[in-house]
């Protein structure tokens, strides 16, 4: 019964982990799709986290209660929409390298952020700890199933919605005309253009999109693990978001299972730390796991992975 226990939490702690990642990665996969790279997840999550830690305390303060989280998961959102637009203009209105461009939204973002965070609080180096945060919700009757139940439906808000987004935005790309367009638009900008799609219009909007919910992939961090912000709360979550993205091959149901790979090796690193056999392991290569398993994975994707055909090409209508 005890082993069943601990694997039905080590379940749990894997979805806890894997949350954040699913909704980053869904991100990636919507900005990367219609043709513009996204090195910049790990930014957008650190603004994510930044605005909801900052938007939640103000809304406590304001006596907003229990709707505080819900208030930061929506300036979370909208603040990861307005990071993005910095990384929409520079790469598909001014044709910039889009690397270099996600690159500068992850020093912008966390630099900004502890800036704002030391003039905010006083010249502490993260917010208060908020008292308002999200509480898990059990599922009537599914919560009580074996092993399954306290692993799936008992679970953070957050959580049921990201795995909600998963299936909409397979539905989104696979299913609708708005889906069909921007996969067009990232595999041959130049023939979409040709039949009236709106290439940069598209480009833009799944940019934002990928802001979006980069935002509330740090948010979710912020608001169901760490209670606060720091310059050291996301530590590398978006890349191993953009990580997850890859290996799951820029489709939904694939980096779905690739997120849940690596929130299982966070989640194991935190378990195995309970066993006496492990006290004898240094806990920095504890710690380094997950961003082992990152490299390892990448590693083994390399050439197998089939990337949009457009992926980080500018596209310049006088030249189709």
């Amino acid at each position: 019964m005890d082993t069943l226990r601990i694997i039905g939490e080590l379940l749990h702690t894997t979805l806890v982990f894997s949350t954040a990642l699913i909704f980053t990665s869904m991100g990636g996969i919507l900005s990367e799709r219609s043709g513009v790279v996204n090195i910049g997840l790990e930014g957008l999550m650190v603004s994510g986290a930044f605005a909801s830690a900052v938007a939640t305390w103000s809304a406590e303060r304001s006596g907003y209660g229990a709707m505080s989280p819900w208030i930061g998961l929506v300036a979370a959102l909208l603040f990861g929409m307005a990071i993005s637009v910095i990384h929409a203009v520079a790469s598909i209105t001014f044709k910039a390298d889009q690397v270099v461009s996600g690159v500068v939204i992850n020093f912008l973002a966390l630099g900004l952020s502890v800036y704002l965070v030391k003039i905010l609080f006083q010249g502490s180096g993260q917010t208060e700890t908020l008292n308002v945060v999200f509480h898990k919700i059990a599922i009537p009757g599914l919560s009580q199933i074996p092993l399954i139940g306290p692993a799936l439906f008992y679970a953070y808000p957050t959580t049921y919605i990201a795995l909600l987004l998963v299936a909409v935005i397979w539905y989104v790309l696979f299913r609708t005309p708005f889906g069909l367009r921007l996969r067009a638009v990232g595999e041959h900008p130049g023939a979409a253009d040709t039949v009236g799609i709106a290439v940069v219009r598209i480009r833009y909007l799944a940019v934002l999109l990928s802001g979006a919910l980069g935002g509330l992939g740090g948010a979710t961090i912020t608001l169901t693990t760490t209670s606060n912000f720091s310059h050291n709360t996301i530590s590398g979550q978006g890349f191993i978001a953009l990580a997850a993205m890859i290996f799951g091959k820029w489709h939904p149901v694939g980096a779905l299972g690739a997120t849940i790979f690596f929130g299982f090796a966070q989640a194991l690193r935190n378990f195995v730390q309970l066993f006496e056999a492990t006290k004898l392991i240094p806990m920095e290569f504890l710690f380094m796991l997950p961003y082992v398993l990152t490299i390892l994975v990448l590693a083994g994707a390399v050439g197998r992975a089939s990337a949009p055909s457009a992926l980080g090409e500018p596209y310049d209508p006088g030249k189709r």
